[in-house]
């Protein structure tokens, strides 16, 4: 079996807002493996990108457990975990915002090396031109900023900055959904060819399924802050188990058609407010499935089959 690379306990995060307390992650529990691609899907607001932030450290977790090659990050002080943080990187939704824009591509890509204190000057100068002629563009442009490049090619810059330190994983927070469908594949085709390269582990947030088909091997789906539905990418595309996972194939349009799957299935209604306190399972009011258990105790994974794990109480537990 390959090594375990990350393992994700009971991660919770709320936030204090006018209106009460907004619970972002509610118990999430997640593993991967070297190696490896896993996908987290989900609605806009469910929670993806907050936990994403606490796996790299840049939201710290009220509670749970983030252990890194069976090292708990979670908790560590700001000294502690500096020689951690090379080991994962991010590559975030937005390829304009997440650039400086008085910085050229050069600084931009030679600061992780500068505040880590890695390689001399001139080894630096020499990182920054062989990364950028990796990711697909010209090293003579590295004296130029942000705003003079492509939308795609704002990307390319992002991904060379998060592989500048040579990290183990890297958290990619939706990095095609802003950009053209003709940029898409092209994004997704140079993310493969890297993790082949370099031996990269992906936790790829998106809700864009047919992008988790493309390159997932395992999927977690996530509703209002919790896993409900954890297993490889072949069992999601023939037999998804919770009624959440099922309502979202359904909706994926047919290809080269403008028609829904299953137009029965398809969800109604927003997701409850994630504000103030909650009880019963959060998916209930809009599930077709829903019966009186729902409403009280909510479930956790269970296993539904071999290497897939379901939070319903559709499956015995």
């Amino acid at each position: 079996m390959t090594e375990m690379l990350l393992e994700v306990s009971g991660l919770k995060k709320a936030f204090k807002t006018g209106g009460g307390v907004l619970t972002a992650v509610d118990g999430a529990d997640l593993t991967l493996r070297r190696g490896e691609t896993l996908a987290l899907a989900g609605e806009s607001g469910c929670g993806k990108s907050t936990l994403g932030r606490m796996i790299a450290g840049l939201t710290p977790p009220d509670a749970g457990s983030v252990k890194l090659s069976g090292t708990e990050l979670a908790g560590l002080s700001h000294r502690a975990l500096r020689p951690w943080r090379p080991k994962v990187q991010m590559i975030f939704q937005d390829p304009f915002s997440s650039l400086n824009p008085r910085a050229t591509v050069a600084r931009i890509l030679e600061e992780p090396l500068i505040v880590h204190r890695r390689g001399s000057v001139g080894e630096r100068r020499r990182e920054v031109a062989r990364m950028m002629e990796r990711v697909g563009l010209r090293p003579e442009a590295a004296g130029r900023y942000p705003h003079e490049f492509s939308g795609g090619q704002r990307q390319r810059i992002g991904i060379a900055r998060a592989l500048m330190l040579r990290p183990e994983l890297i958290i990619c927070d939706e990095p095609v959904s802003a950009l053209d469908v003709s940029v898409r594949a092209q994004i997704l085709n140079l993310l493969a060819d890297l993790q082949k390269e370099m031996g990269l582990s992906y936790l790829f947030i998106s809700h864009d399924l047919s992008v988790v088909q493309h390159l997932a091997d395992r999927v977690a789906v996530m509703y209002l802050g919790k896993i409900v539905e954890l297993g490889g990418r072949d069992r999601f595309w023939t037999a998804p188990s919770h009624p959440y996972t099922q309502a979202l194939m359904a909706a994926r349009p047919l290809p080269g058609t403008g028609q829904r799957l299953r137009d029965k299935d398809i969800l109604e209604g927003e997701m409850p407010s994630p504000i103030g306190p909650r009880q019963g399972c959060d998916f209930r009011a809009r599930c077709r499935c829903a019966f009186a258990p729902c409403a009280g105790t909510v479930p956790g994974l269970r296993p539904a089959g071999p290497g897939h794990d379901v939070a319903c109480h559709l499956v015995p537990g």
